[in-house]
């Protein structure tokens, strides 16, 4: 494993490599190539825009920026849902060195409140009246903002009249003032990790990863014609890079407000590439897994997945297929392939994943179909975006690729942390130096946060988020992230957010997407209208969410396992602060607003955990007479499966004999512990004497030392019980014999 690699740029910028530029010099190579297609109501026909026309467009709107007196280094507010007109005003923006400042157009007024008055902007723009509004009651707080200009009010063709008298020669001298360097915009931080910060990034921190992105993705990025279905908040870095890429090569955009009709938007755009966050693929599979449904389909999806996943490992790792492998593939394909490549588009070549972990599984699956290759690549607002991408010549699903080839660098720090360097780097933090210091190592390396993995070819594998990291109350250190991440492909759950630092075990919170769950309580015969109550609690429900969770628990060591979980009543919203504009959910207000949850579901005492004290002396009498049963049963079997398993209880015949030995001092003991570590040797009595078989009693044997030896136990109800946890941490021994936490060993 590596510490450190690097890419060096093949094509390194210049001082004329403005966002601008990536417009103007389209519309230079060929004036009549169509650069973006604009949907009309229907939704069912686009409009072709050329790069000439466009240019135009943008041209206009800087004149009349430049009449309302925007100047370079001055600043434009956008608050607005992705739309063709965002685009026109970002490229103005950048063409005279106004510095644009997007805000979500699902943020607060509050929100946009505290951004307005941190930027002080001269103009904005809102999409559509109630942002219009918000901005406009700001007004008075905000002595700098003169206009607001509503995109659904013509505002775009308001800004133009103010330009009527600046002249093709002004606009011009404005453009060619502007350099590389020059800041660009002002980005906010969603906030996941904390309050929002203001990301100053230059034209350079852009233009680099683009021209390098042509390098790292030709097909994808840079091929005659490319086709970009933009739904995703332009607000959002990943967004605006990908809208650079596109039209600074031979890129086609379509503009969405969202996603909310995106397979029907994809069958009438027929993209090439589809970016999107993981929930969005997530939503694909579960749809076209519910669609399946339980019966023979449901068994044929679920083979046809597992087929897809090995497929594309088999390819990854160098394997070739087999003959019977080759059949199954082309029968996986008449039967699940075409369906979900005719759902994305028959264009649709490549997949783009960013913007959180991605279910490796999930995407070896896209990438096991003829005609698809997956993508995932690693960014951050304070990087522009994508500066770590797999490349088409070298793409290894499941990490997050290497740096991409604009002379970016990443190292790991003494603790995993990974650290970034290179031209695609922010400046800084807005108004906060103290911040901004914070952010880099003394020698000038951006701290992402982010806990990494480097291969020995230079792969990037993203193992958790430093901060999120969770320490038990056994001191073992536990990254949510891959728990998460296996349990979210559950098809009926929307969110997972693992919890347990300071705790004696690992837990989850789960909340589930409506939609999916009415259809799949339909597929079981259940009723899909019943209340959010009825569900937490139903047994189908969380049986089926109890596979996923045994999932993600099977890669993992019993001290970093969910050992229980609480299904919400609500799905996480951005409303409430649990989730930010990018669907990133906001673990620090989950915690603080699921504080009860936590305490009183997840980790609350078991009923009838205060025993009398005097009950200790039957319980040890109840755990000794219920190993006796247990003992005649394997006797009197003659079947060598038995014998073998009398042979391997011999040693717990012998420990029971000497705990009979010892009873008084156990019980003394005892007494002096809390009254629900009595109640969890009741628990693990009560699951001894229950044993059907010798040799099954010989596995809960075994069972029960290993949880004594991790400093936890299990109750009856297969649920970890933390008061036992913290019995056998505070007794240290048992039976005179020291038995150490996790941690310890």
């Amino acid at each position: 494993m590596l510490r450190e690699y690097s890419s060096p740029a093949i094509t390194p910028t210049t001082d004329d490599d403005t966002i601008y530029s990536l417009l103007s010099r389209r519309c230079r190579r060929n004036p009549d190539d169509v650069v973006v297609e604009v949907q009309d109501e229907s939704g069912r026909v686009w409009s072709p825009v050329t790069a000439a026309q466009m240019v135009d467009r943008v041209r206009s709107v800087a004149k009349g920026m430049l009449g309302l007196g925007v100047r370079k280094g001055g600043t434009v507010v956008i608050y607005a849902p992705t739309s063709y007109e965002w685009g026109v005003v970002d490229f103005a923006c950048a063409a005279i060195g106004a510095v644009s400042v997007p805000i979500y157009d699902t943020d607060s007024a509050s929100q946009a409140r505290g951004i307005v008055t941190e930027v002080k902007p001269v103009i904005a723009f809102a999409g559509g009246s109630e942002r219009a509004q918000t901005l406009d009651a700001i007004r008075p707080e905000c002595e700098s903002l003169k206009y607001v200009f509503n995109f659904e009010a013509s505002g775009i063709d308001a800004v133009i009249d103010f330009g009527e008298n600046v002249s093709d020669e002004q606009l011009d001298a404005a453009i060619d003032a502007i350099k590389a360097d020059d800041l660009a915009t002002i980005v906010y931080t969603s906030g996941s990790t904390g309050k929002p910060k203001g990301v100053m990034l230059t034209n350079r921190n852009f233009t680099s990863i683009v021209l390098g992105g042509y390098d790292c993705l030709p097909n994808m990025l840079a091929g005659n014609p490319t086709r970009l279905l933009l739904f995703l908040p332009l607000a959002h870095c990943f967004a605006r890079y990908i809208q650079y890429v596109a039209i600074g090569s031979h890129g086609v955009v379509g503009y969405l407000p969202g996603a909310k009709h995106l397979l029907a938007d994809l069958r009438s755009f027929k993209p090439t590439y589809l970016l999107g966050v993981p929930r969005v693929f997530e939503k694909v599979y579960n749809a076209a897994s519910q669609k399946a449904g339980a019966g023979f389909k449901g068994r044929v999806f679920l083979r046809a997945f597992e087929h897809f996943v090995q497929w594309s490992r088999d390819e990854q790792d160098g394997r070739g297929h087999g003959l019977r492998q080759r059949i199954d593939h082309a029968f996986f394909e008449r039967a699940v392939g075409n369906s979900i490549r005719s759902a994305l588009g028959p264009n649709l070549r490549f997949l783009a994943c960013g913007g959180a972990p991605m279910n490796e599984d999930l995407a070896h699956f896209f990438n096991g179909m003829d005609g698809i290759t997956f993508i995932q690549g690693y960014g951050m607002t304070e990087t522009a975006a994508p500066c770590i991408v797999n490349f088409e010549a070298a793409n290894r699903v499941g990490s997050v690729g290497k740096p991409g080839t604009a002379d970016i660098a990443v190292r790991l720090s003494d603790d995993d942390e990974l650290e970034v360097k290179g031209p695609n780097v922010f400046v800084g933090y807005k108004d906060d130096p103290q911040r901004t210091a914070e952010a880099f190592t003394d020698d000038g390396w951006l701290l992402t946060g982010d806990l990494a993995q480097i291969d020995d070819d230079g792969f990037v594998y993203i193992t958790g988020r430093k901060k999120d990291l969770i320490i038990t109350a056994g001191g073992k250190n536990v990254s949510p992230a891959p728990l998460e991440d296996v349990i979210g492909t559950c098809p009926i759950v929307s969110h997972v957010v693992v919890v347990g630092d300071g705790r004696p075990f690992i837990a989850a919170l789960v909340t589930l997407d409506p939609d999916m769950l009415a259809s799949w309580l339909e597929a079981q015969g259940l009723d899909r209208t019943m209340t959010a109550a009825d569900v937490a609690d139903n047994d189908a429900v969380r049986a089926f969410i109890q596979q996923y969770v045994d999932q993600a628990n099977s890669s993992v060591s019993r001290a970093e396992s969910v050992r229980k979980f609480c299904i919400l009543d609500t799905d996480f919203e951005q409303d409430d602060g649990t989730l930010t504009p990018s669907m990133k959910v906001v673990r620090p207000t989950v915690l603080r607003q699921y504080a009860d949850v936590i305490d009183k579901v997840l980790y609350a005492p078991k009923q009838g955990s205060r025993a009398a004290k005097g009950a200790s002396s039957p319980l040890l009498e109840k755990a000794t007479e219920s190993i006796s049963p247990l003992i005649d049963k394997a006797q009197e079997s003659a079947l060598p499966r038995i014998k073998e398993a009398t042979e391997r209880l011999e040693p717990v015949l012998d420990q029971a004999k000497s705990m009979s030995g010892s009873l008084v001092g156990v019980s003394k003991r005892l007494r002096q512990s809390d009254a629900a570590d009595a109640a969890d040797a009741a628990d693990a009595a009560d699951a001894v004497g229950e044993a059907d078989d010798a040799p099954e009693a010989a596995e809960a044997t075994e069972a029960s030392e290993s949880s004594v030896a991790d400093g936890s136990e299990v109750s009856s109800h297969g649920e970890p019980d933390p008061a036992g946890a913290d019995g056998a941490r505070r007794s240290g021994t048992v039976d005179g014999g020291e038995h150490r936490s996790e941690t310890g060993r």
